[in-house]
């Protein structure tokens, strides 16, 4: 471990940074930092990222990080002086993320959050490097009462045998493995917990709510809520979530921190909004619940608010608009919406 001269703008990694939480990452941290992006595409997307490939201080390496890599030694990186500068901060986002290809994922989900989080933890401990994890609210456990908020300090219940059991005991897991290497090493570690983000570039017809809604209401087909008609959750703009994230970098909180829309909100609600805006002829129909898709527990943001000064600001109506219109330009149709 040493100490680095920064020489132009610090050096940022985004691990997982092609997926949609990562992509709307790099777009935020370009505008200040040369920022090293790492996916193998597992979940991600190469789409996501096409529009800073020409950038000079973006540059993309295709990798899993479950094997070993060293920056330093990459030709590609040059330009980024990583030898002499190393790296000031990482994001650590990698971890496949697909309700339709779940199983399939299975294994490289445990993986993830094991040996991938290891190899980027051991770089933050070379480099000295600032370090934050992207945790998840399924830490919590599945939802007990209605509506059930969670605060940091509880430590919920997830059956870790069941057949979610890698996504959702492999978060609590690599929490436990971040805490022990800031403890162990004294690297400046922060873990944040997200509950449900939605916003423009998530994947079409891949089980995820939103987007699946939103396709369906523009074929004007039906929109299936897997659940019955007291299907609710908790729904956070993707901005929002990315103004969390970087005010929690630049603090000196550790964490995990929650965020997240503390709103309940009723999934027949936001069908019959997204049908509205669209004035699709689509009917909101219920099915068998989804293993992946299940009632989560809402958060207590009272941290978050008092100690970083954020709070949610999107409206679903805003974010649903901006969704919409990505989402339509996706499939090749006109970008305007009609205000709701």
């Amino acid at each position: 471990m040493f100490k680095r001269a920064i020489f132009d703008k610090p050096n940022v990694l985004v691990t997982g940074g092609a997926g949609f939480i990562g992509s709307h990452l790099c777009d935020r941290l370009i505008t200040t930092n040369k920022v090293i992006c790492l996916d193998n595409f597992s979940t991600g997307d190469e789409m996501n990222i096409d529009h800073l490939l020409a950038d000079p201080n973006f540059e993309f390496i295709k990798h899993d990080i479950t094997e070993p890599f060293d920056l330093e030694a990459m030709p590609e990186l040059q330009k980024f002086k990583v030898q002499f500068q190393g790296i000031q901060e990482i994001y650590n986002l990698a971890c496949p993320t697909s309700p339709k290809n779940f199983n399939k994922n299975r294994i490289p989900t445990i993986l993830a959050s094991s040996y991938g989080l290891k190899n980027t933890l051991d770089l933050a401990v070379r480099f000295k490097a600032k370090f934050m994890h992207f945790s998840s609210s399924v830490v919590y456990g599945p939802r007990k009462n209605n509506p059930a908020r969670v605060r940091e300090s509880e430590t919920g219940k997830v059956d870790f045998l069941s057949e979610r059991g890698c996504y959702d005991e492999g978060k609590r897991f690599s929490e436990t493995m971040v805490e022990n290497y800031r403890q162990v090493y004294g690297i400046d570690s922060k873990i944040i917990r997200l509950f449900r983000v939605y916003g423009p570039r998530m994947k079409l017809n891949e089980g995820n709510l939103i987007p699946d809604f939103i396709n369906s209401g523009l074929d004007n087909s039906d929109l299936v809520i897997p659940g019955d008609k007291n299907f609710s959750t908790s729904l956070c703009y993707v901005d929002d979530c990315l103004d969390a994230a970087l005010k929690l970098m630049a603090s000196d909180l550790n964490g995990p921190v929650n965020i997240g829309s503390d709103i309940d909100i009723n999934l027949t609600k936001i069908c019959e909004i997204i049908i509205k805006i669209l004035k699709s002829k689509s009917k909101i129909k219920y099915s068998d619940r989804h293993f992946f898709i299940t009632e989560l527990c809402l958060p207590y943001i009272t941290k978050a608010r008092e100690e970083l000064g954020w709070m949610p600001i999107v409206t679903m109506e805003n974010g649903l608009e901006k969704t919409i219109n990505d989402l339509r330009a996706s499939k090749g149709l006109k970008t305007v919406v009609q205000k709701y």
